[in-house]
């Protein structure tokens, strides 16, 4: 829960300075090493390193569905948007927390049933309420990027305009709006960089 607090007062503490971001132009990208020669204690660490590279393909996998959700919703495609809410709930629900610590299971859990929800959601939805729930969504995937962390640079944009302000993730530093589409497809800005 201590992840969750300290997400939230980050996401408040980057609103309150929105204005006053800025952010940096440069990916970072990594690459993972293998060995073809190993003794047992290697052996052991390239289990732990498969782990990671499980962990790190499913994590991916997440980010790349949610992306697609959130550029189907950019296009104004309710049908797309569907599909793309079908694909990340059965990514959620395969989503192993095994290699977490317990306290990071019991908050992965939590998060990813919330936002299994909101998916199911989005799949059976007019683009209206699809959009309501990728609000909701997006405040999920947030939050589990910050347990499970990301290879790559997301920015964390903001639309004041939409019902409360709408935030979402986009790997592009350039606005394009999920919650209005091409009826004001730049509103927004970069509240922040997440690496």
């Amino acid at each position: 829960m201590k992840k969750v607090k300290l997400t939230t007062t980050i996401m408040v503490v980057a609103f309150v300075g929105l204005t006053t971001m800025s952010c940096k132009d440069s990916k970072k990208e990594k690459a993972t090493d293998t060995h073809s020669e190993m003794g047992h204690d290697e052996m052991s660490a390239s289990h732990t390193m498969k782990d990671s590279d499980a962990q790190n393909s499913a994590s991916k996998q997440v980010l790349a569905d949610y992306m697609l959700l959130k550029d189907a919703l950019v296009a104004t495609d309710e049908g797309a948007s569907a599909k793309a809410g079908e694909k990340l709930e059965a990514t959620l629900k395969d989503f192993n927390v095994d290699n977490y610590t317990s306290e990071e299971q019991n908050e992965l859990n939590e998060i990813i049933e919330a936002a299994t929800e909101h998916a199911a959601h989005i799949m059976k939805s007019d683009i209206a309420h699809q959009r309501e729930h990728f609000q909701m969504l997006t405040k999920d995937i947030t939050d589990m990027v910050a347990i499970i962390g990301t290879d790559n640079t997301l920015y964390q944009q903001f639309c004041p305009m939409y019902a409360d302000g709408g935030a979402w993730l986009s790997m592009e530093k350039e606005i394009k709006n999920p919650y209005f589409g091409s009826k004001m497809m730049n509103c927004g800005k970069v509240q922040k960089e997440i690496n």
